[in-house]
């Protein structure tokens, strides 16, 4: 599957010369086929690259390729058996007020920092990583599982650094210098649906300030930063799908990102300033 944009624009300067304001950007979003499970241990990108030689796609320095939070932790052995978890009092006591399994609420409790809001069902929590996600990121779909056992997913350790290790990684297979996101889904505040959300960035501005550039009529912009890096997640999502389409990773190429490199952490809002917390 591949999607297209293409966006064309005007820029205004102060002196009405339009010669060389008229620019056209296309991007596209295609997704890698042909991925099979990933278990413990796989070397990730060592099977992208060979899926990509497969479908007949070629690097270029300047892409951007968005793997799921999913095969990341599959690959780090983040699966954790239920069955092996014993939850403690603080545990069941959340158990018991919000109706979710005691193991799972143990498991949440230790990935997070803090527990942001409980509801029947329903516990949203800050990851250590500084994510505020439902069930700390845990999750249950898409893993393989047996009548003995009921497992879930942890998230990766840490997908910063993951990130840049599949670079790396790419650079030395390729010569090409690409960028990586790790994504998740997740949820926002007033808004009802899930979103592709960056929670690992290497060699992309994860988030660009666009404070003090000038707008169509020439008024500097007191405050505005875009979130390239969830901006990109959330496109690529549109073609990995969020079922059983088995399309974990995602090349973007056309993306003319300006900004400094930033990592992840970049995009967590310091607490003083969460509204919401």
């Amino acid at each position: 599957m591949v999607l297209a944009f293409r966006s064309s624009a005007k820029k205004t300067r102060s002196n009405l010369d339009m010669s060389k304001d008229v620019w056209a950007t296309d991007i596209t979003v295609t997704a890698i086929h042909g991925f099979p499970l990933v278990s413990p241990g796989c070397d990730v990108v060592e099977v992208m690259l060979l899926c990509l030689s497969k479908q007949d796609t070629v690097i270029e320095s300047g892409d951007i390729f968005v793997f799921t939070q999913k095969i990341v932790s599959k690959a780090e052995g983040r699966a954790v058996n239920l069955k092996n978890v014993n939850p403690g009092p603080q545990a069941k006591k959340l158990s018991s007020e919000t109706g979710k399994d005691p193991r799972l609420v143990e498991l949440i409790l230790s990935e997070s920092k803090e527990i942001v809001r409980q509801a029947p069902d329903l516990i949203v929590a800050a990851h250590r990583l500084g994510i505020i996600l439902a069930n700390a990121g845990i999750d249950h779909s898409n893993i393989e599982s047996d009548d003995s056992s009921d497992r879930v997913l942890l998230l990766p350790v840490d997908p910063d650094s993951t990130s840049e290790k599949y670079r790396e990684q790419i650079f030395v297979a390729t010569g090409k210098r690409v960028g990586v996101i790790i994504s998740d889904s997740a949820g926002r505040a007033w808004r009802n649906g899930t979103v592709g959300l960056a929670i690992g960035v290497a060699g992309v501005p994860a988030i660009e300030d666009h404070t003090g550039k000038l707008d169509l009529f020439g008024v500097p912009l007191v405050s505005s930063q875009e979130a390239i890096a969830d901006e990109l997640a959330s496109a690529a999502s549109l073609v990995q799908g969020q079922a059983d389409e088995g399309r974990p990773v995602a090349l973007i190429r056309g993306i003319k990102a300006t900004g400094p490199v930033s990592s992840a952490k970049s995009l967590i809002r310091p607490k003083e300033f969460d509204l919401f917390r």
